[in-house]
């Protein structure tokens, strides 16, 4: 991953780079050349990819690893305050927690709606086939999150301990794989 100072760096040769296309540009008109109105055409892009560039240097983006969290794919996101992630029917309490930590870093935005409402929910659900034919969605857990504040010290970790017990156990999901 492109780290800022890589970002910074790229920005300083663009900015040169475009310096010299303006005093090219700048030539151009002085000496009336034919292909002058594309130079400052090439410029202007330059000055952008510069300002871009600079920008991304600047802003740091990072993703927070929760240790322990595993993998989950979002099957729900209303772009406001809700939002649910799918997780496997193998997931332990703990894992389950450092995962509804890890969905909540990951799904903050600074964009999302409030509908007046201060706090982001995410919830937590695995499919479980209690026999064949049928299948049934339970949700594990929830993180209730602020919508404004992307170091929210104030999470709430609620873990639905009756579901995690109707997951399948080892035994029975070697039972089902044979």
């Amino acid at each position: 991953m492109l780290t800022p100072a890589a970002f910074q760096l790229y920005a300083q040769w663009v900015g040169i780079a475009t310096l010299v296309l303006g005093a090219i540009a700048g030539l151009s008109f002085l000496f009336k050349w034919g292909f002058r109105f594309r130079l400052v055409g090439i410029t202007g892009f330059s000055i952008v990819l510069t300002v871009g560039l600079f920008a991304l240097s600047v802003v740091p983006f990072t993703r927070t690893v929760v240790p322990g969290a595993v993998r989950f794919l979002t099957v729900y996101d209303s772009g406001a305050d809700q939002a649910v992630i799918v997780v496997s029917s193998t997931i332990t309490e703990s894992e389950l927690d450092a995962t509804l930590r890890q969905a909540a870093s990951d799904l903050f935005s600074v964009g999302r709606l409030s509908r007046g409402r201060q706090q982001l929910t995410i919830r937590a659900r695995a499919v479980v086939h209690p026999e064949p034919g049928l299948t049934q969605p339970l949700i594990l857990g929830q993180v209730k999150r602020s919508l404004f504040d992307r170091k929210d010290d104030q999470m709430e970790i609620e873990i639905f301990s009756e579901n995690l017990a109707k997951l399948p156990s080892a035994a029975e999901r070697s039972l089902t794989d044979s």
